[in-house]
């Protein structure tokens, strides 16, 4: 299995290995040729890239690495720590350069033997060192890579250094004897103030300091999803190019779970594209919201402590509020074990709204899963059916279609779908579905449960 290598950062790279030795081999060569300190200082300067790119190359074979189970958060931050030892090393280079340059400009060292050739190279070298830092910078800027992005900048300050050494070689050629020594104690300044940038991002990513606006990025893009109250906290932090954020996020207590996991989903993918590269750590908090009808925060009351609850009646009495509520039980428990888990229902209730609150549970055995069923005989189903039709009240409730008879060992399933005036109430409707159920019921007593569905005629 190959290592999962960004190919731009693989590939630039090793381009800048082969590129930097051959340029600094050509700078020390024509140094020592000409006794130019300057030279010597930008050669060595540029072999420091080629150990710098060559650390480069290897790290980021291996900080695109995904996570695994001694690095949870992946391998991206082998860049950082390999740009705080290139910048060691440059640092530990500018101070044997400023040495070096004070010592001839103290004992007053010849000038360099002036040719035309040291500056074809440096011209040159620029040239080059412009197009690679171009390059790296482009190819730091698209994968986020400290490590391209240390190369990028010892590349511009070659760049500076070559200027700076051109400006002493002249001084030398027009008599001033210290322009040579001065030139290299520039190339040690100008490594100094790069290296310091370069130094202060790759600390802030080593110590989590959040890039500049990302948090507020990411945070206006949980906010948007649908369904999301509010972010109670939130951090950001850096490995390689990805961000990692920590929220928790505040989510209605009234939703059910699948549609928590569904906003958890809609968020990553808006911090995603918000951030590029992200990975979210979502936490949801269930809190009450402002809008929240009693009967919703009863149906939590309730869902929270386990418990099968419906008709849920309110009313507001107004100085005062009256509850009842139908609660479903094991049909085989204890009187007393079913009152135990009503009272402590209601005991929650008046908690949550004060002991003045009215609260009224109606105990009732849970509906038993049933047993698996068969369809009925055709006949069967052809005498129900016409049952209902009968029992159907004229210009309330016609049209019995789609009837469907299961035998089970608890009796007979019947289900059925009918037509209605679409003007009707919702609870009109009930009733009247109602009747036609108990008059089923009265003249088939093998029937055990019968399901209606009622809805309007057709269009």
């Amino acid at each position: 299995m190959t290592d999962p290598v960004h190919p731009t950062k693989s590939r630039v790279a090793a381009i800048s290995i082969f590129v930097s030795a051959g340029m600094a081999a050509a700078k020390f060569v024509v140094g020592i040729a000409i006794g130019s300190l300057a030279l010597i200082s930008e050669a060595l300067h540029s072999s420091v890239d080629v150990v710098a790119t060559v650390v480069t190359w290897l790290v980021v074979r291996f900080s695109d690495r995904p996570a695994d189970e001694e690095h949870h958060y992946g391998h991206g931050k082998l860049e950082s720590v390999s740009a705080l030892g290139i910048i060691a090393m440059l640092y530990v280079l500018a101070g044997g350069i400023l040495v070096e340059a004070f010592s001839r400009l103290r004992e007053g060292a010849p000038p360099p033997v002036l040719s035309a050739i040291p500056f074809v190279v440096l011209v040159l070298d620029i040239a080059v060192n412009l197009w690679r830092a171009r390059a790296l910078h482009r190819a730091a800027h698209a994968t986020k890579s400290q490590a391209l992005a240390a190369d990028a900048l010892h590349f511009a300050s070659d760049v500076l250094g070559s200027v700076a050494v051109i400006t002493g070689l002249a001084l030398s050629g027009f008599g001033y004897a210290w322009g040579d020594a001065a030139a290299a104690a520039t190339v040690a300044v100008v490594i100094a103030t790069l290296g310091m940038r370069l130094a202060r991002s790759t600390v802030e990513t080593l110590t989590d300091r959040a890039p500049e606006g990302a948090a507020e990025q990411a945070a206006a893009a949980i906010r948007s999803v649908a369904g999301v109250v509010g972010i109670e906290r939130l951090r950001l932090r850096m490995v390689g190019a990805t961000h990692f954020i920590d929220a928790i996020v505040q989510v209605p207590r009234t939703y059910p779970i699948d549609r928590i996991e569904e906003i958890k989903r809609k968020a990553q993918a808006a911090v995603a594209t918000a951030l590029e590269d992200a990975d979210l750590t979502f936490t949801a908090v269930p809190v009450a919201r402002d809008n929240e009808s009693v009967r919703e925060r009863i149906m939590v009351i309730a869902r929270n402590s386990g418990l099968a609850v419906h008709h849920v009646t309110v009313h507001d009495l107004g100085d005062k509020l009256t509850v009842s509520i139908d609660l479903e039980v094991d049909g085989e428990m204890a009187l007393t074990a079913a009152h135990d888990i009503a009272h402590a229902l209601e005991r929650n209730i008046r908690d949550e709204f004060g002991e003045d609150v009215e609260v009224d549970t109606h105990i009732e055995p849970l509906e038993p899963e049933l047993p698996h069923g068969t369809d009925a005989a055709p006949d069967r189903v052809e005498a129900i059916h016409a049952a209902l039709s009968q029992f159907a009240a004229p210009g309330v409730i016609h049209d019995i279609h789609n009837v469907r008879v299961r035998d089970t060992d608890a009796g007979e399933i019947v289900n059925f779908h009918c037509r209605a005036a679409p003007s009707m109430s919702v609870i009109r409707v009930h009733e009247s579905v109602d009747e036609i159920e108990r008059a089923l019921r009265r003249a088939f007593p093998t029937v055990k449960r019968v399901i209606s569905h009622a809805e309007p005629p057709k269009a």
